[in-house]
This record gives structure tokens, sequence and C-alpha cells, in this order.
């Protein structure tokens, strides 16, 4: 069992990507705090997760809205006073937010995706950050996905959101070194959950022909299982993945079982990172 005596906070976890973690968390041996907007999802979240933990594991859910600073300090607080220390925090609540084009969607709802997605990270950081460097040792893991690296027509506030995670992720990883606090990014995949469907049911009207079509091929293949991501996060949440910090790793592409051998290559590389490309990346020469 990976995770064993670990407690973590997990966020919007009480359905889809965010309940495949918090069970993989408990299997491993983890005590889990988990959130969710829904208190009777949460509820029932909970009392599944307590059927696979062990008497000595600790299961919290609270019903809150992580885009609201006052609630993720609220949220931390429990945490704290239930399991005393926090060693672990997956910050999976997001959502894809207006669908069309930039000229034609709700500001409200652009600006809230932009509070739920990126904003509510920042607050479980600055929150969380202070008991790490206390305890000299932390992981947090940031959720990403296929916005952050690709345009993303149509879905803007995702797109912008999720690129803004990961350079977040890679400033904080810096920030941080000094303390042994690692903090990552992952892209789980292509998923078929709630996200999916809202895709399907805004149709190719709001989210391009393109896009929509690619849904409908991915809701037919099935998508990349749950579980795979849900491994990577306990990988970076667990000793064996010290040291690996600054990164954004995709679950279905990237070789996550094995980075532990090139931990040394990794700190001293960007791969797996945002960067920009110049034209000499590209064996051109424009200039001087």
């Amino acid at each position: 069992m990976k995770l064993t005596g670990r407690n973590a906070i997990i966020t919007g976890a009480n359905r889809g990507f965010g309940f495949e973690i918090a069970k993989k968390f408990v299997e491993e041996g983890a005590s889990v705090a988990i959130c969710g907007r829904d208190s009777g999802q949460v509820e029932h979240a909970v009392d599944a997760l307590r059927k696979r933990s062990l008497p000595q594991q600790t299961i919290i859910g609270v019903p809150l809205d992580v885009s609201k600073e006052e609630n993720v300090r609220s949220m931390i607080d429990t945490a704290l006073d239930k399991m005393g220390r926090i060693d672990v925090v997956v910050n999976n609540a997001g959502v894809y937010g207006p669908k069309g084009l930039i000229e034609d969607v709700n500001s409200e709802e652009w600006v809230d995706a932009i509070h739920i997605n990126l904003l509510s990270v920042f607050f479980m950081c600055k929150g969380i950050l202070p008991h790490m460097k206390k305890n000299n040792s932390g992981k947090i893991i940031n959720l990403s996905g296929g916005g952050a690296t690709a345009p993303l027509p149509r879905i803007s506030a995702y797109a912008a959101s999720k690129a803004a995670v990961v350079r977040l992720t890679e400033t904080l990883a810096e920030e941080c070194r000094e303390y042994a606090i690692d903090i990552n990014a992952v892209a789980p995949g292509a998923l078929n959950t709630r996200l999916l469907e809202e895709v399907l049911n805004a149709g190719p009207e709001s989210v391009g022909k393109a896009f929509y079509e690619k849904a409908l091929k991915q809701k037919a293949s099935g998508g990349t299982p749950l579980h795979l991501g849900a491994e990577l996060c306990v990988y970076l949440a667990s000793p064996e993945s010290n040291g690996i910090t600054g990164k954004l790793i995709s679950a279905p592409w990237d070789p996550w079982q094995n980075l532990a051998q090139y931990r040394d290559d990794l700190r001293n590389s960007d791969i797996y990172t945002l960067r920009r490309i110049v034209e000499k990346d590209r064996g051109k020469n424009w200039g001087t």
C-alpha cells in the first residue's frame, strides 16, 4: 500500500475522475478529505469510500464551492482538525465553462470557470503551503488537461485556465524546492465523464464540428480509463516520486511508471514543461 499513513485533500471528488482518485488513495492506505458542491453526492461518496477503508483510515466529506477562498480555508482547517497533518493535495475540481465563440459567450460564466479551474488551485496552494513548509514535505497535484497544451477553439475559458494552472505549478515548484515539496500537474487523458456529456449536449454549433465529432468518437471508444490517471496521482503522491517536481505529466502518453530512474535528467531539463518554441527549434533561420 503506497500511501499508508498519508493524509490527503482531494477537491471535486464526489463523482467522476475525482472520486476515482479518492478511491485509489483509500485503497492504497491514505486517509482522505473530499469536497464537492452537491451535499448528497458528497455523502454518497464518503459512504462508498468508507466501505473500502480500514478502521485506522479517516474519511471526511465537506460540501462546498472551491471557487471561494473562505471555503477553501475552511476545508483546510477541517482536514487539519480531523487528521492533524496534510501530506497531499489533489486539486481536481474543474469545469469546461461556457462554450462558443469568445464574442458570444456569457462573460460571467467565463469568469466563473477561471475561478473554479485556476483560482481554486491558487487558494488551496496559498492555504496549505505554510503547513507543508513547516513539515518540510508535501505533494501537490494539479489537474490540467488538453486545454493546456493545444488551442481549444470555443472552449476558451477552460483552455486559458488549464494553461495557467501548469505555469502556476511550474512556478510554485521552484518556490518550494528547498522545502522538499513536490508540485506537479497531471493530464489524465480523454475521459468519458460529465464533461464529455456537456460537449455532446452543447452540440457542434457551440463547440465546433471537429471537436464535436472527436467527442463522439471518444464516447464510442470508451476514452482513457479513469484508473490510469488515478494511478498516476497515487504515484505522484507516494515517496517513489520524491524529487520529481514542476512537470506536466500525461497519464496515457508518458512513461511515468519509470520516471524515478530519470529523476536527475528531469531536474535539469525542460522535459514535460510548457515552453516557447522559436524558429531555430524547427531548423529555421529567420534573422541573426
